[in-house]
This record gives C-alpha cells, sequence and structure tokens, in this order.
C-alpha cells in the first residue's frame, strides 16, 4: 500500500482547491454549477496525493470545462398565432469514454449554470455505469405544462432543428429529464428523421417501444434509485420490508421508486409536485397517483377528492416534517436543506436515497453523513435511467429487442455493482462507508485513465 506523505496530501489540497477557484471565476453567478464541482472535488484530494500524474497532466483542469456548449434561439409559434421565443442549449461535457449522453430537460428554471451542473454529474454517473458513455446534458427554459399537444410539437420540432446539428449515434445522444417525457421525444424523433432522412434509432433514447426503445425504460430511474437503496440497507441487515418511506415528485422516476419500493414491502406513505405534497398513512395509492399524472396531466392535490382520509399541503418543504424510515428526494435540485435534513434525522430517518440529480444541498449531505444516515448520492442511486438508455442504445445497434425481464435484471446487476465500486473506492482511500467519497473517485478514475491514454484533447 502506497505511504501518502503529508507534503503530497497538502500538495494535492491546494491542486483541487486552486482548479475550483479557477471554475468560480471562470464560471461567475453559476451557483449550482459550482456546487456540483465543489461536491466532486471535495473527494478528490486523496487520489491526486496518491496519483500525482493527474495533477502534471492536467486532467482536473480539463474535466471541469466542457468539451463544448451550444447555446441557440428556439422561435416557435402558439396556438393564438404569436410568436414565442425560449433559450435551448447543449452541453457537450466529456467524451473520454464514449459519446455524450444525458437528458433534456424542459422547465422554466433551465439556465446554463444548471444545465451545467447536471452535464458534469452526467460524465461521473455515466461512468459508474460501466458502459461506454461520456457525460452531456441540456434543455430549454420552456414549460410544457399547459400547453397543447401543437404548441408542444411546434417546440419541439424547432429545438431539434437547430440540436440535430450537434447530435448522432456515435456523437452525443440526449434522452428526457424533467419535462420531456415519451411524447417530447418522440416529436423531436420524428423532426431528426425528417431533417437526417433514414431511422437513426440510437439518435435519442426514452423512445416508443413501437419505434426503438427499450423495455424497462420507463421505470429505469426509479427502480434502480430504490435497487441501490436495497443494497445499502442490506449491507447493515436493514430492508424495505415494513419501512415508512417518504418520496418527493411525482413524476416518472417518483412513480417508479413508489411502485418498487411497495414491491418490497414498504409502505409509501407521501409523495408532491410543484405545488404541494399529499400524506395518505395508509399508504400512496400508486394507480391514482400514475393516472392523475400520466394521464390527466392534473395536480396532486386532486388525490384527496379520490381517497378522502389523506391530506394535501401547500408547498413542498414540509413533507420532509413527515417521520419515515427511508426518504427517497425524487423532484428536483436543492429540495433537502439543511433544515431540512435535521428534521429527517430528528425523525429517524435510517437512509437517504437521491432519485434526483443533486436533491441534496452540500450542508444537507453532512447533517446526514455526521449523523451517520445511509446515504445515496444522485450520481450513483438515479444512475438507472441513464444506464438504461445506455442499453436501449445497444439494442438499438444490435437491432432487436430485449424482455423486460432481461432489462431489469441487466438493470439491477448494474446498481449492484456501483455500489459495491463506490464502497470499495471509498475503503481504497480513506473513508469507509462514505458513499459520496467512493461514487466520486469510482467514477473519476475511469474518465480520468481514459483522458490520460487519450493524450491531452
Amino acid at each position: 500500500m502506497t505511504t501518502i506523505t503529508a507534503e503530497q496530501s497538502t500538495a494535492a489540497q491546494q491542486y483541487v482547491q486552486s482548479v475550483y477557484e479557477s471554475v468560480i471565476k471562470r464560471n461567475p453567478h453559476e451557483n449550482e454549477f459550482h456546487q456540483a464541482v465543489k461536491e466532486i472535488l471535495d473527494s478528490l484530494t486523496p487520489v491526486f496525493a496518491k496519483h500525482p500524474k493527474y495533477m502534471k497532466l492536467g486532467v482536473l483542469e480539463r474535466i471541469v470545462e466542457p468539451e463544448r456548449v451550444v447555446y441557440f434561439r428556439v422561435p416557435w409559434v402558439d396556438d393564438q398565432g404569436a410568436t414565442q421565443v425560449n433559450r435551448g442549449f447543449r452541453v457537450q461535457f466529456n467524451s473520454a469514454i464514449g459519446p455524450y449522453k444525458g437528458g433534456l430537460r424542459f422547465h422554466p428554471s433551465v439556465n446554463a449554470s444548471i444545465i451545467k451542473f447536471l452535464g458534469f454529474e452526467q460524465i461521473f454517473k455515466n461512468s459508474l455505469t460501466g458502459l461506454p458513455i461520456g457525460g452531456g446534458k441540456g434543455g430549454s427554459d420552456f414549460d410544457p405544462k399547459g400547453k397543447s399537444d401543437n404548441e408542444v410539437m411546434r417546440f419541439t420540432q424547432s429545438f431539434m432543428t437547430e440540436l440535430y446539428k450537434y447530435i448522432g449515434p456515435d456523437e452525443d445522444v440526449p434522452a428526457g429529464d424533467i419535462g420531456v417525457g415519451g411524447r417530447e421525444i418522440g416529436y423531436m424523433f420524428g423532426q431528426y428523421k425528417r431533417i437526417k432522412g433514414g431511422h437513426e434509432a440510437g439518435v435519442l433514447t426514452g423512445k416508443g417501444i413501437i419505434y426503438g426503445g427499450s423495455l424497462t425504460r420507463t421505470e429505469a430511474t426509479g427502480y434502480g434509485c430504490v435497487y441501490f437503496v436495497n443494497e445499502m440497507l442490506e449491507a447493515k441487515g436493514l430492508s424495505f420490508q415494513d419501512s415508512t418511506v417518504v418520496v418527493s415528485g411525482s413524476g416518472n422516476v417518483s412513480i417508479y421508486a413508489i411502485d418498487k419500493a411497495a414491491q418490497l414491502g414498504a409502505k409509501v406513505v407521501a409523495c408532491s409536485d410543484s405545488n404541494g405534497y399529499i400524506y395518505d398513512p395508509k399508504g400512496i395509492n400508486l394507480q391514482t397517483v400514475k393516472r392523475l399524472k400520466e394521464v390527466e396531466r392534473k395536480r396532486i392535490s386532486e388525490y384527496v377528492a379520490e381517497h378522502p382520509h389523506a391530506t394535501y399541503t401547500e408547498g413542498c418543504e414540509g413533507i420532509w416534517s413527515i417521520p419515515c424510515d427511508i426518504a427517497l428526494p425524487c423532484a428536483t435540485q436543492n429540495e433537502i436543506n439543511e433544515e431540512s435534513a435535521k428534521l429527517l434525522v430528528s425523525n429517524g430517518v435510517k437512509a437517504i436515497g437521491e432519485g434526483a440529480n443533486m436533491p441534496s444541498t452540500l450542508e444537507a449531505i453532512e447533517v446526514f453523513l455526521d449523523n451517520r444516515v445511509l446515504f445515496g448520492p444522485a450520481k450513483a442511486a438515479n444512475a438507472g435511467g441513464v444506464a438504461v438508455s445506455a442499453l436501449e442504445m445497444t439494442q438499438n445497434s444490435m437491432r432487436l429487442s430485449w424482455t423486460f425481464e432481461e432489462v431489469d435484471a441487466k438493470l439491477h446487476g448494474i446498481m449492484k455493482n456501483i455500489y459495491q465500486n463506490s464502497v470499495k473506492a471509498a475503503e481504497a482511500y480513506g473513508h469507509s462507508g462514505n458513499l459520496v467519497v467512493g461514487a466520486n473517485i469510482a467514477g473519476f478514475l475511469r474518465v480520468a485513465d481514459a483522458m490520460v491514454a487519450q493524450g491531452v484533447v
């Protein structure tokens, strides 16, 4: 075992801090991106102390800088005949281990900082899957809520008319994210075909089953999160069986996290949307939630009309005041702050699984780790979605389709490997049990070694 001297450790700390300060200086006002970079870099000091070659070769300076950022105008016409203009983004962050891979987010909050934070996280998340996919992300400040199908179609067609120039099955493969589901992917795929000709099925993932999509893709992120948390629990002699679970959000990730947790014997008592949350002490009726959100596109508040024993509360933060054994934040970034984390701990939470991207602030993560709460960080716990997206790419390349059971088994195996590799990396670098550090290091090393092998590019 290599002994790390105090001088090596100090040099590594100074190096990491200097790179972080450079990121702040070169990307002012991009707070979400700063947060994501800091969360990764804080874990990597022991790597640079043990392997100074990465410092000499400037791996970190290169990895924090996107390979390409595309920013474009998206004009479209609404149902009243008025011209609207939104902004489109695509950040192609790192292609060392494969083509750029990452979702498209349509939400009013989307800006350069959020897309860069998501793209940066995606590098390491994708690396953890063990599959040959690099990191990217994209989206628009367009809000699909309240829009007609024709308005969504006109917007997505305009969006793809610019985006198509930068994507391809071996270059960059977008998928869905918040605000981008099967409808949006379908319209974008149709426009891509119209412009390019042919049927390049592998250019987008999350497609409909009848035109190249993968079974289990809809369930993948939620199922994968629960699979990862289950690994954490079993390592401590715990399980989902008879546990009380709170899941934030009520979109795709949340719905299938609720589904899988219930299959494993848990009682899920709460979920939410951007307006507020419901609490059902008898256990959330998943079929009602799925119909309201996936079919009728209604607000979660409508749930109590059919289940009058349940309660609805305006505002989202209060969901973390509900006592639970397991919390699965599956809504959006920074939804659990330090105060909410302390409340969860005081109410006896045993495990946290991040189904959303960066749903816990850095201060909240510190609270969980300090109180020995089992904590599954997003880049590990929510990697199931992109893992099955990569499996969809594989099926498209092979011109075949796997069964639901085959894909689910592969997903389960991938999540087990992510957990085990994160545990091993944490132990190898002196942070046993800390899956934040372990996931960051395990994801980083694979990308860094590929970058070194390919020279200064």
